[in-house]
């Protein structure tokens, strides 16, 4: 397996050959830090549904940060459904942090500057097309 030249797709690369499931990491990370975030899910049966969301965010940050084939366009629309479940977007914004935060954490060291700068980049060109879309 190749490494990619992408340091978002390479992060994620390195995730994954140090953790089988991002998911748990990703919602204790979010739940702590926003704990307002989980009220909106089921007590029962919302593993699936974690599981799920994380997945396609995944899919639309590496289209957004690589060759933007279409699958970015998720974010878009699920800033106007989420706006109709109530959830600010505060925290739509801060679950792509929290997805960074994660990786940076499972990674130690492996976490190196340009992966932080291409974060750094991704954070702010998602935040601003989340507040770019019509309330």
């Amino acid at each position: 397996m190749t490494s990619s030249t992408n340091p978002i797709e390479h992060s994620f690369e390195l995730a994954a050959a140090a953790c089988d499931d991002l998911t748990p990491l990703v919602y204790r990370r979010l739940f702590r830090e926003h704990p307002e975030a989980q009220v909106m899910f089921r007590s029962e049966g919302s593993e699936p549904v974690k599981g799920s969301m994380l997945s396609l965010t995944i899919e639309a940050l590496l289209d957004f940060a690589g060759e933007r084939t279409g699958h970015f366009r998720l974010i878009e629309c699920e800033v106007s459904s989420h706006d109709a479940y109530g959830t600010p977007r505060d925290l739509f914004v801060a679950f792509f942090g929290v997805i960074a935060a994660t990786l940076r954490e499972l990674l130690g060291e492996q976490w190196s500057d340009e992966i932080d700068a291409a974060w750094h980049k991704l954070l702010c060109d998602l935040e601003a097309i989340v507040r770019q879309q019509p309330d």
